[in-house]
């Protein structure tokens, strides 16, 4: 029986390290060298992320507000996948640096040169790391990092009750809707279908209730409407408004106007104002699905400039992890140039001013793009492109 069980763990063993055994010595060789740098490097630029971008403002709060500290010890595990996307491109590229530059400093690569093997194929286990570390940014930046960004937020409210309720409401809703409006002569709407119709303004936006509520009409050729009230509803079942305690302003052909009070009042519109106040603040609390429904939104209202924002962020969701193929591409190359002699405080330096140079570049591309001054597809992948094209050039010039 023993024989017989020391088999069948041997036959498991070698079935779930199958995969691995199928890949080259000398790829799994580097791949070895690779992985233990990046894990120390993805422990220390979380760390030192999550203590300027969280930390300091959690013990703010519990000193300040009153915080719980388990509830701040929730919030700070709840933040914590948003700042890993973070460190992962910037980890590839501290690993590939250090791991290259150590096997160049002890003349490893040399040999391998020596034996005919290009530098293209020495870096190709790097590139394959980072394609995964790619896949794996985005799994995180489009599935984790909107949920745990929600959970840590309601955390905070949780936790420091009315005194905290930033996450909680949304200011200056302001809606627009264009069409045809009605001809005073026949009653019949007019041809073009590109006329405003409707401003829709909302002070504030809270559980989803609208207050402080004004909504100008200007559906009709021969009358102008001001409705303005203290609170609205939206009411899916009968796809109307419901608006409370306010009046109504109607301002015919001639100047004359009327004025009618109300308690409650039905108001036929659509449901725009309500999509329009539910778009998440921030791009990075948003999954691919919901940037592509708020692109959506901004259309229909005809915000130019945040039509442009959410393009770029759009984009942004895929360039962001693509930064550890770039990063794995030029760490790869500069550590493996003979030339270079890295430690790991070389290693860090050189990962921080080429990081900075990057995120700076990227930064300055994507106010472009938002600024309309370039095309966010432009915008957002320019800085990559940029950056590859110095991974290539660095690496034709180490096969030569």
């Amino acid at each position: 029986m023993k024989i017989s069980n020391q088999s069948l763990f041997k036959k498991t063993i070698n079935k779930l390290t199958a995969p691995w055994n199928s890949i080259p010595l000398i790829d799994r060789w580097l791949i070895g060298q690779i992985i233990p740098p990046m894990l120390f490097a993805i422990s220390a630029f979380t760390v030192i992320s999550l203590s300027v971008g969280v930390m300091f403002d959690l013990v703010r709060k519990i000193v300040e507000f009153g915080l719980p500290l388990y509830q701040a010890v929730k919030a700070l595990v709840y933040s914590l996948p948003s700042f890993l996307v973070l460190s992962f491109p910037m980890a590839v590229l501290l690993s590939t640096l250090l791991s290259y530059g150590k096997l160049s400093a002890n003349s490893e690569l040399l040999a391998l040169k020596s034996l005919g093997i290009t530098t293209s194929r020495i870096i190709a286990p790097a590139l394959a790391v980072s394609l995964f570390m790619t896949g794996l940014t985005f799994y995180f930046n489009d599935n984790l990092v909107p949920a745990s960004n929600k959970l840590a937020e309601s955390v905070l409210r949780s936790g420091i009750g009315s005194s905290f309720n930033e996450g909680n409401s949304r200011s200056n809703i302001i809606f627009s809707r264009k069409g045809s409006r009605i001809q005073s002569s026949t009653n019949k709407p007019t041809k073009s279908n590109t006329l405003l119709t409707h401003i829709f303004h909302a002070k504030v936006f809270e559980n989803n209730t609208m207050k402080e509520v004004t909504v100008v009409d200007f559906s009709r050729e021969d009358m102008k409407q001001i409705l303005t009230a203290r609170s609205a509803k939206f009411d899916k079942d009968n796809s109307s408004w419901i608006f409370r305690n306010g009046k109504i302003v109607s301002i015919d052909s001639v100047g004359q106007t009327t004025n009618v009070q109300f308690e409650r009042y039905s108001y036929p519109f659509v449901e725009g104002p309500l999509d329009l106040a539910k778009v998440p603040k921030d791009a990075k609390d948003m999954t691919l699905k919901q940037a592509l429904e708020a692109e959506r939104i901004y259309k229909k209202v005809g915000d130019l400039k945040e039509i442009r924002r959410i393009q770029v962020r759009i984009q942004e969701k895929f360039t962001l992890p693509f930064a550890c193929l770039v990063f794995g591409l030029i760490g790869s190359t500069l550590g493996s140039k003979s030339s270079l002699r890295s430690s790991k405080s070389q290693g860090f330096g050189l990962s921080v001013i080429l990081i900075l140079i990057y995120y700076v570049m990227s930064f300055v591309f994507s106010s472009f793009g938002v600024k309309g001054l370039l095309p966010p597809i432009i915008a957002a992948w320019f800085p990559v492109f940029i950056s590859l094209s110095g991974g290539f050039y660095f690496l034709k010039k180490s096969n030569s």
